[in-house]
């Protein structure tokens, strides 16, 4: 019971931490504001995480794991490689274009994270889980339809996830509303495809042929 009393004070902790930072920013957060929007002491909020870069780094974690569990979601359904394909880059941008407070979050933190370097590992964790997750249920895919990309496979995922938030942050400084979904979507399916090309097919020569009859 008191492991389980222990699990919810933290689920309680790090929901009340993304509302806070969502609404106020890094810098303008404290321990002290988190704990009373949780409704608990800052000593019960120190008992759980001693630091306030400690408690950023397990938001980011769940942030992480949030935006994960809907590009999964989106990719695990029926249909062609092209259609889940789709489905999971419509995802990973309905995530940036609702401004929920896990993007909010991430937004604030990297703007914060020119003045603050403690943060950049976590982001860097951040990015590196983003980047393997699209690399896993997008890119690797492609690949094993037989496309090849036309830059290195570490790559193409971090392109992807920068256009993404570059056009997020371009519509929370500018929403004039000339960027539609539908807009983002074409250009994005035409970014992945001008990345990849048709593998060309195996060779077999001669003496394999004999070797293999």
């Amino acid at each position: 019971m008191r492991y389980k009393k222990s699990e919810t004070s933290i689920a309680t902790i790090v929901s009340a931490a993304t509302r806070v930072l969502a609404r106020q920013g890094y810098a303008n957060t404290s321990l002290m504001d988190i704990a009373r929007e949780a409704g608990m002491s800052k000593g019960a909020v120190h008992y759980h995480f001693p630091s306030k870069d400690a408690l950023i780094a397990t938001v980011l974690r769940q942030a992480c794991d949030a935006v994960a569990e809907r590009t999964l979601e989106a990719w695990r359904g029926e249909g062609t490689i092209d259609q889940r394909m789709r489905r999971g880059i419509d995802a990973l941008w309905s995530v940036r274009q609702e401004r929920g407070d896990d993007f909010r979050v991430v937004a604030n933190l990297l703007a914060q994270s020119l003045h603050e370097p403690a943060l950049r590992p976590v982001l860097s964790e951040y990015y590196q889980f983003a980047a393997d997750q699209v690399r896993d249920n997008i890119v690797s895919q492609l690949v094993a339809l037989g496309f090849r990309p036309r830059v290195p496979l570490a790559v193409l995922p971090r392109i992807l996830i920068a256009v993404l938030d570059g056009l997020a942050m371009q519509i929370v400084v500018d929403d004039a509303g000339t960027i539609t979904k539908d807009d983002v979507m074409s250009a994005l399916e035409s970014m992945v495809v001008s990345l990849i090309e048709v593998a060309p097919p195996a060779v077999t020569t001669p003496a394999q042929e004999s070797t293999s009859a």
